[in-house]
């Protein structure tokens, strides 16, 4: 895991959508952090703040350090509500975790080795089924990303979820439901490219099918 990312806070005591809309108008968020056995704390948070935070693909599948009135807390992002039509965060909520704790966390895939694979020198094309994945691990075992090795593939192949190398300790939620070949969903496809088609002019064509006087 890279530096731990830490969010500044402050206790918030009132709730509803007018103390809410107070806090934004002052360029807070309000949140709530739960879990790990004690009682939820609703909390405000800095916006600009949170969105530099938010630039980072990390920030959503790390352990967050949340520090409220002083005290540190080690925390995931569960959920993000933002605004419909503008740049705004409008609540966010966060759970608590141990290091031991087993968490349920969707995770980006990074996509390796596309440019060397054989299928795409030989002028194929790479298609991503799926861009992230929902794991189950401890909290100590949470990867920022899982890596997709696709420098094998040739044209026609593909990869599903039993061909991804997982972290130690990490497990695919939808793998762990019965029979993992029903669960077996596809990752990537390595397809040939389609044959561009030349469209003739419609005067071309008509001159084609309109038959000369020596043939009259």
């Amino acid at each position: 895991m890279s530096d731990i990312f830490t969010i500044q806070a402050v206790v918030r005591n009132d709730g509803g959508k007018g103390a809410s809309r107070r806090l934004r108008r002052e360029g807070l968020v309000p949140g709530i952090i739960y879990g790990g056995g004690k009682a939820p704390e609703m909390i405000a948070a800095a916006h600009n703040k949170l969105l530099q935070h938010l630039e980072h693909e990390a920030f959503y599948s790390s352990i967050v350090e949340v520090e409220v009135d002083g005290k540190k807390q080690r925390v995931v992002l569960k959920d993000l509500q933002r605004h419909p039509a503008k740049p705004f965060i409008l609540h966010l909520d966060l759970q608590r975790v141990a290091a031991t704790d087993r968490i349920k966390m969707n995770v980006p895939l990074h996509f390796i080795g596309e440019d060397t694979a054989p299928g795409i020198k030989a002028g194929g094309t790479i298609s991503h089924a799926l861009v992230d994945l929902e794991i189950i691990c401890e909290a100590q075992n949470l990867p920022e990303f899982i890596e997709v090795d696709v420098s094998g593939m040739e044209v026609g192949d593909t990869l599903h979820l039993t061909d991804i190398k997982l972290p130690e300790g990490v497990e695919i939620v939808a793998m762990t439901h019965g029979d993992e070949h029903e669960h077996d969903e596809l990752v990537a496809s390595m397809q040939a490219k389609a044959k561009e088609v030349e469209e003739e002019e419609p005067g071309e064509a008509a001159a084609a099918e309109e038959p000369s006087p020596e043939e009259e």
